[in-house]
């Protein structure tokens, strides 16, 4: 178990220490679940009232907060939620990586490239043409097709598919399942059923791209489905073919993005958003987990809903959805009333003509 001192951790974090500098810490916990000998944070104002319960023997917290405990140590910085990635890093043992290799198990044609630093794991299948940089590693059962670009340092976990001429540029992560270049879903009607498309693009991946499990990217029908540079993306994302996501995005599980939409640079879509086809979504735009985009989205805005509209516009949308029963119990109360008035009203009619 790796123990490490809050004077250190404090060097690390650029932390001012109110505590015993040689107390050892032994790992990161919640600030619920933290005990004696952990270390925990405090980053959002919400959870103080958690700080008089914690079992922690330290925290990292802001500036200025106030605390009146003093079994306690406290590590004040400026960003804490920042800060407590650094001393959960602190923890983490470094992996060690594979040996440069090819696995006797591995199959690897002839005509492939494969560098001396790189690493095959066990029965891998590099087709035809391939090219694996320098320290690149795949790991188990991993299929390259022809033709495919795997950059240097790139890291490829088990079960990992790509297909003919992808090209994947340097230090990606690759999770397991993911599928790169298979077909994008191109149908026509005819008298005799669907005629399949051709897919005669391929797809880029740019530099540090990051890909979770199971995320499948399609091939362009011509050109290339491209994901930016520094481009992170959760499990189970769809992108279609001839997508275009910008640098620094990021999408978050479930998503769905249908053909030839371009997703603008460090825009973020939230989890289980859905984006129609042919759609510009700007630089910086937000678009909260859910959300379904059927029209462009400007840069820099926050959308929510289904359809997504502007954040506040949804909101004033939602607020007035929710007086609808009672507009409606309103019209109510006074159709009867107006019914008691037409009905009066008729009496003294009546009366009035006898």
């Amino acid at each position: 178990m790796t123990s490490i001192t809050l004077s250190e951790l404090a060097a690390r974090i650029d932390a001012e220490l109110d505590g015993d500098p040689d107390l050892v810490v032994t790992g990161p916990a919640s600030l619920v679940e933290a005990g004696p000998g952990e270390i925990t944070f405090l980053a959002q104002p919400r959870y103080a009232s958690l700080l008089a319960e914690t079992r922690a023997s330290a925290v990292v917290l802001g500036i200025e907060v106030e605390v009146d405990r003093k079994d306690i140590a406290l590590l004040r910085c400026k960003d804490p939620n920042r800060a407590f990635t650094k001393v959960v890093q602190a923890f983490v043992p470094d992996t060690a990586k594979p040996a440069p290799l090819v696995h006797p198990t591995a199959f690897v044609d002839v005509t492939a490239r494969i560098s001396p630093s790189a690493y095959i794991g066990p029965l891998c299948s590099i087709a035809a043409g391939a090219t694996i940089e320098a320290g690149a590693r795949l790991h188990a059962n991993i299929a390259i097709g022809t033709g495919v670009v795997v950059g240097a340092n790139t890291e490829i976990h088990p079960g990992v598919v790509i297909y003919h001429n992808v090209q994947v540029g340097e230090r990606c992560l690759l999770h397991a399942g993911t599928v790169l270049g298979s077909d994008g879903f191109g149908f026509e009607p005819t008298t005799d059923g669907w005629f399949k498309v051709p897919q005669c693009g391929t797809v880029i991946l740019e530099d540090d791209v990051e890909l979770g499990a199971n995320v499948t990217i399609d091939r362009a029908r011509f050109g290339a489905t491209r994901i930016g540079r520094g481009v992170k993306i959760d499990n189970l994302v769809h992108i279609a073919h001839n997508v275009v996501v910008g640098a620094h995005a990021l999408i978050v599980a479930q998503v769905g993005v249908s053909g030839s939409t371009e997703i603008g640079s460090w825009a973020i879509l939230g989890g289980q958003v859905g984006v129609a086809g042919h759609l510009h979504v700007g630089q910086g735009a937000r678009i909260a987990g859910g959300s379904d985009v059927f029209t462009d989205v400007p840069p820099g805005v926050d959308f929510l809903g289904s359809p997504a509209r502007p954040r506040m516009e949804t909101l004033r949308a939602q607020a007035s959805a929710r007086r609808i029963p009672k507009v409606i119990e309103e019209a109510r109360r006074l159709r009867l009333r107006l019914d008691e008035l037409d009905a009066k009203a008729a009496v003294t009619k009546e009366g009035g003509a006898s």
